[in-house]
């Protein structure tokens, strides 16, 4: 196999990868991103963005990932097409495979590999993705104001995610598969405080309803079957996300859910010269300004320990 040795290398694109590489090629490390199977990570099937600062107008998520890609570019982070398919930490050396066939060592890792979101797997659902179905209520409920939505999902996520829509929209609907919620306490107490929002208990979505956009859902009660039919031009899942880390499952620290466990008020993860940023080591906020600065945390982080590490071999 060929094999090539550099100073950083970041596996993942998306807001945090491609920020870790603006800010590592600045610093002189010559990184080289990997930008995995989908360059620009969730970004790329986003339509609309207008939360993040610097863009007045809003932006396509995909131009968006396309200017972080060439700003990256711009200061020599060499960014290639690749998927990274085996790893094997060693302080100072972390040995990295890609696409089976080509071997890196790198004094520095960046995981920048992000999370995805979990669907219900209805055809609907992805042929209307981003044209009214979302897994974002921050991202997306903006543009539902005054509007009926539907949300899916019975923890704290999908409760968080429907007390958020109601405080924009007209009507909220949340689709619970139980007689109960997953949820906290006050989360539950937060759904049940809100007069707009009603919880549709032991019901299942059939199919989302709309040719080019969102119309409605067809939804049906898991206990007498009965189906009906919900106006709504916004649809909502919130059944949690999975972070893309099971490659490092046995050699990094990760908690129940599989989300890196990084240092307090840093990216180190339990390894030397292994760091993580954005949706990979984040559950809580996952936008993607947060990411951004992550990747910029990891980049400091990185030029740091390599300072350190050649102060003490010139010592």
């Amino acid at each position: 196999m060929a094999e090539e040795k550099i100073k950083c290398l970041i596996i993942g694109s998306g807001p945090a990868g491609y920020t870790a590489g603006i800010y590592a090629a600045r610093a002189g490390m010559k990184p080289v991103l990997y930008q995995g199977d989908q360059p620009g990570g969730q970004l790329t099937i986003t339509n609309d963005v207008e939360n993040y600062p610097g863009y007045p107008e809003g932006v396509q998520g995909p131009m968006m990932m396309e200017d972080f890609r060439k700003q990256a570019e711009r200061f020599d982070c060499d960014v290639r097409t690749g998927y990274v398919t085996h790893v094997e930490f060693n302080p100072g050396a972390h040995k990295v495979t890609v696409d089976e066939k080509h071997i890196v060592i790198a004094e520095t890792v960046i995981i920048s590999t992000g999370a995805s979101a979990k669907w219900l797997g209805l055809e609907s659902e992805e042929r209307l993705n981003g044209k009214g179905v979302s897994a974002c209520a921050v991202c997306d409920g903006f543009f539902y104001r005054g509007q009926d939505v539907v949300v899916v999902g019975g923890g704290d996520t999908a409760c968080e995610e429907a007390s958020y829509l109601a405080k924009l929209c007209k009507k909220v609907y949340l689709l619970v598969r139980r007689d109960e919620m997953r949820a906290s306490k006050i989360m539950q107490q937060r759904v049940k405080n809100a007069e707009n929002l009603e919880v549709l208990w032991n019901t299942s979505t059939k199919e989302i309803l709309g040719k080019e956009e969102v119309e409605g859902v067809r939804v049906v009660n898991n206990v007498t079957g009965e189906e009906r039919d919900i106006q709504a031009t916004g649809f909502f899942v919130a059944i949690g996300h999975q972070p893309n880390t099971d490659i490092f499952k046995g050699q990094l620290d990760m908690d129940e859910n599989g989300y890196l466990i990084t240092e307090a008020g840093s990216s180190r993860t339990n390894l030397e010269g292994v760091f993580a940023c954005g949706d990979a080591q984040d559950h809580i906020y996952r936008q993607a300004v947060t990411a951004a600065g992550s990747g910029c945390m990891a980049a400091l982080d990185a030029e740091r320990y390599l300072a350190a590490k050649e102060l003490v071999n010139e010592e």
